[in-house]
This record gives C-alpha cells, sequence and structure tokens, in this order.
C-alpha cells in the first residue's frame, strides 16, 4: 500500500466518485478508478424471483452481518475455477478491514451448519452503499446475501447502491449502467443524507421489504 492511502483518504475517495483496485491479489500496488460507465442497482427495482424468495424464507442460510469482516473480504479475495484472478491485495483488505472497525464497511454473511459459505461487503457513506465484492460456495448463497443487502439499504433510508461494473449476474437482479455524470449527481445527493445500516432482519421480513413495489417473477 503506498503511503499516501489511508481509510480517510479512502473514504474521500468514494464521496468522489472514485474506488481502489489493484491488478491482481499478489500485485502490491493500487490504483484509483473512475469508470464512464457506473454500475448502480436501484433499490425499489430489485429483482426477486419466486425461487430466491422461497430460498430467503425457507431458512436454509443464517445470515448476519458484520460478525465475520474478515472471513468475508478472505473468501471474496479467493481464487476459484470460475474466477482465477481476484483483484483483492493485502493493502485491500487492511484497508476496508480497518473501515470496518470503524462502522464504515460492512459485510452480510451467509452462514450453514456452522460454516461461512457465502456473502458480500461494501462501505456506507451518508445514503449511499459501494458494494465490492461478494462470493458463493454454495448455491444461493451470494444471491442470498445481495437480497439480505437491498432490504437493509431500503429499510435504512439508503438512497444509492454503487455495484462499480454491471455483469450479467447482478443485471438479473435489475443493475443497469449509468453515465459518470449521473452518477456523480446521483452520489452528490446520496451523501447529503444518513442511512442507518442496522442488519437485522430474517427472512420472511427480507421478502416482504423487496416484494413493495419491486418486480417478482
Amino acid at each position: 500500500m503506498t503511503p499516501e492511502i489511508s481509510p480517510v483518504l479512502l473514504l474521500r475517495a468514494y464521496a468522489a466518485g472514485i474506488f481502489p483496485m489493484a491488478e491482481s491479489a499478489d500485485d502490491p500496488e493500487v490504483f484509483w478508478v473512475d469508470p464512464e460507465l457506473r454500475g448502480v442497482l436501484p433499490l425499489h427495482r430489485f429483482h426477486l424471483s419466486k425461487r430466491l424468495a422461497r430460498t430467503i424464507r425457507s431458512g436454509r442460510f443464517e445470515v448476519h452481518c458484520n460478525t465475520d469482516f474478515a472471513a468475508i473480504i478472505h473468501g471474496c479475495a479467493e481464487s476459484t475455477e470460475q474466477r482465477q484472478k481476484t483483484w483483492i491485495n493485502r493493502e485491500i483488505v487492511a484497508l476496508y478491514t480497518s473501515l470496518n472497525r470503524q462502522g464504515f464497511a460492512h459485510s452480510v454473511e451467509c452462514w450453514r451448519d456452522g460454516r461461512l459459505v457465502g456473502g458480500l461487503y461494501g462501505v456506507a457513506l451518508g445514503s449511499a452503499f459501494f458494494g465490492e465484492s461478494m462470493f458463493s460456495r454454495e448455491r444461493d448463497a451470494s444471491k442470498v446475501a445481495l437480497a439480505y443487502l437491498v432490504a437493509i439499504l431500503r429499510q435504512g433510508a439508503f438512497t444509492l447502491l454503487d455495484v462499480q461494473f454491471v455483469t450479467p449476474h447482478l443485471q438479473r437482479f435489475g443493475a443497469i449502467e449509468i453515465p459518470r455524470a449521473e452518477y456523480h449527481r446521483r452520489l452528490d445527493e446520496a451523501l447529503r443524507h444518513k442511512g442507518h445500516f442496522a442488519g437485522k432482519l430474517n427472512g420472511a421480513a427480507v421478502v416482504s421489504v423487496l416484494q413493495s413495489r419491486t418486480l417478482t417473477s
């Protein structure tokens, strides 16, 4: 990590619309990214399928927030058959772990039989949440974590969910691309308000929140 990058600078970067990445987990350097097209997931347009709603209600996973942030970020940094190269290096792990201790970075964790099987993490600032990465060791674990995140953000008066880049996976849930100027406008508005990341919803409550003014299929 270069000496000038600190948790304070990282928060300022998010407020300015940029975020850090590394070329790979083994690369010690970190660079800043400000995409021309930014991925966002409109919170009131989250697409909850009937199948995912059943999985959430079934209680297959125990979902908690911020109980093991370190395990989540290390899980996101793992190489898998589908994702052999990740952008999360030691410097990024240290930065976000520090932000978690300060109450700015949060994890949503899916547990099953005492094992962490998936989840995600990101940064909350104002009423914006900047999603960073997710992983899954069991089918649907990351999907459930994302659904919980959206419900938590909606309940907590968040107005912006930044997903950085739109992937086919995120597109299925309603993620869209917007131009940089439009993103900065939405970000500036989100930073004028304060969201509350409570993280205390059960499966039935999550489905109820997401089905309110939300398309289902």
